[in-house]
């Protein structure tokens, strides 16, 4: 099984603290993998260097075969990302949002897979509501559709589900499942939802003052801990970067 996703000896600093202190991470066609570390932990800076979007300091990226930055068009190509934190233009309808993005990604029948992608994630509804009227999960759930409607190979989502009620993120979580199994997408995801994490992703990298500290299955990163579960891991690990 081949990599989307091979970064070796990433490193980035910004004056003169080292927020990414020589990473490795790989992720395999398919695979399932969660990004985890508190706040300041070099999850953001991590992702952002998966994307293209910083450069790192000193280390390689290759995604989906493409070395970052010089092919990032042709590896962003394959590749879905959506934050909370990103925004959506005020002045358009949901659909004509998504028609843009679909149009801009080559999508067959643009709209279709806006509508689609809407009712998969139960916002239907939404669809002809102006994008500045919705609320932050509205649009939270509005940036996964748009993250996901040209198939991507590999989906990167920071915090998709931050913003959510339990019962629309529950939602959320059935929808990126479903893709996965019929797309045969990978899953690159940070979130600070412990039993969200265990219930979607099979590999976990837990970073700690920019470092990569522990890497394997759920169950046994808790075991190598000697914690229960993952929840107890991060507040472990979270209490070690404030000492």
């Amino acid at each position: 099984m081949g990599y989307v996703v091979e970064a070796r000896g990433l490193e980035k600093a910004f004056r003169r603290k080292r927020a990414v202190d020589g990473v490795d991470l790989v992720v395999r066609a398919g695979e399932r993998v969660a990004l985890l570390g508190a706040n300041g932990a070099g999850k953001t800076t991590t992702l952002l260097m998966l994307l293209g979007v910083v450069s790192p300091d000193a280390g390689v990226v290759e995604v989906l075969g493409h070395p970052l930055p010089r092919e990032r068009s042709e590896a962003m190509s394959g590749v879905g990302f959506s934050a909370g934190y990103l925004p959506l233009p005020d002045r358009m309808k949901v659909i004509e949002v998504l028609r843009v993005f679909g149009d801009i990604y080559g999508v067959p029948d643009a709209e279709q897979a806006a509508v689609d992608g809407l009712a998969r994630f139960g916002i239907h509804h939404l669809k002809d509501q102006m994008a500045n009227e919705l609320s932050s999960g509205q649009r939270t759930l509005v940036g996964i559709v748009k993250a996901t409607m040209h198939r991507p190979q590999l989906l990167v989502l920071d915090e998709p589900t931050a913003s959510l009620d339990p019962d629309v993120a529950s939602r959320a979580r059935a929808g990126l499942e479903e893709i996965c199994d019929e797309d045969g997408s990978a899953l690159l995801v940070t979130s600070h939802n412990m039993t969200e994490v265990e219930r979607i992703c099979e590999r976990v990298v837990f970073l700690s003052r920019g470092k990569v500290v522990a890497n394997g299955a759920p169950s046994d990163v808790a075991a190598e801990f000697g914690q229960p579960d993952l929840e107890q891991v991060f507040l472990h690990l979270a209490a070690e970067d404030w000492e």
